[in-house]
């Protein structure tokens, strides 16, 4: 596409004022984001591990994850990219929202003390630790498509076939699949506005832990990237570790880190008839 000169002006000048914005917004974020966790950090102990599991290639994953549970995933070969769904469980209408993930909190970043934000405002997931930062809250997960053209012919499963079986699961329909979040996905965008793929980003052994604010319903998937090169599809499992979390602090990055997510989780206190500590009475 060719713009023309007005349009290239226009383009600017919203480029201009949404830098303006989102400068506005991080001087006012009460807490700088962490390095990435290191890769032999934040061990679980034994006896919080409630459920382990593996997830093979090209398959997918459900459960109900209780509020304050925490999931890591285990991206045990270094090649796997695994995207993700969530739902309320009181009321499945509420669920993950990856656009107000994004501009809410401005940025396309997810890492550690970010939030995974609901439709309705309010945080559904924390992201605890994290040893990357390559994850994908833009593009989406893979098709039937997306395989066709990178793989050609053949029976490789895909993220929306997978989104569909795992909704029928929880008792949902395709209707109830929504655009995902896709972990170890080293997305990032070029000085021209093009999605590049950044391979080195992600590595053999990272982990991201994904802690519950509310009860939820959680669908995984475990299929490659649609922007992932590899030319053949990946045969890598990864494995998911169910584990019981520490009681948030008062201090909790998560919930600390910027006005947007302080914003979030008092929305997540109004809605469980809650007072949170240190907010406005």
């Amino acid at each position: 596409m060719i713009l023309t000169e007005e349009q290239k002006a226009e383009v600017a000048a919203h480029t201009r004022r949404y830098n303006e914005l989102k400068a506005a917004g991080q001087e006012h974020a009460p807490r700088a984001l962490p390095s990435p966790t290191s890769r032999d950090g934040a061990p679980i102990p034994t006896d919080e591990i409630i459920h382990r599991e593996v997830i093979p290639a090209g398959w997918y994953w459900t459960t109900r994850l209780n509020r304050g549970d925490t999931l890591r995933i285990v991206n045990t070969s270094g090649t796997s990219t695994v995207s993700l769904l969530a739902w309320n469980a009181a009321d499945p209408s509420e669920r993950l929202n990856h656009a107000d993930t994004i501009k809410v909190q401005w940025a396309a970043r997810l890492q550690k003390g970010r939030v995974l934000l609901s439709d309705m405002g309010r945080a559904l997931l924390g992201i605890t630790e994290d040893t990357s930062a390559a994850h994908d809250a833009v593009v989406g997960g893979s098709t039937a498509a997306t395989n066709q053209a990178r793989y050609g012919d053949g029976n490789f499963r895909n993220t929306r076939d997978n989104f569909i079986l795992a909704a029928s699961k929880l008792g949902l329909d395709r209707r109830d699949v929504h655009p995902c979040v896709s972990f170890f996905a080293p997305v990032a965008i070029d000085a021209e506005g093009k999605f590049v793929w950044s391979e080195q980003r992600r590595q053999q052994g990272d982990f991201v832990d994904l802690r519950a604010e509310m009860d939820l319903l959680i669908a995984l998937s475990n299929c490659p990237h649609p922007l992932d090169p590899a030319a053949t599809y990946p045969q890598a499992s990864v494995e998911i570790v169910r584990y019981r979390a520490d009681v948030p602090a008062a201090d909790d990055l998560c919930r600390t880190a910027t006005a947007e997510a302080v914003r979030a989780y008092e929305n997540n206190a109004l809605y469980l008839g809650e007072i949170l500590e240190g907010a406005a009475r």
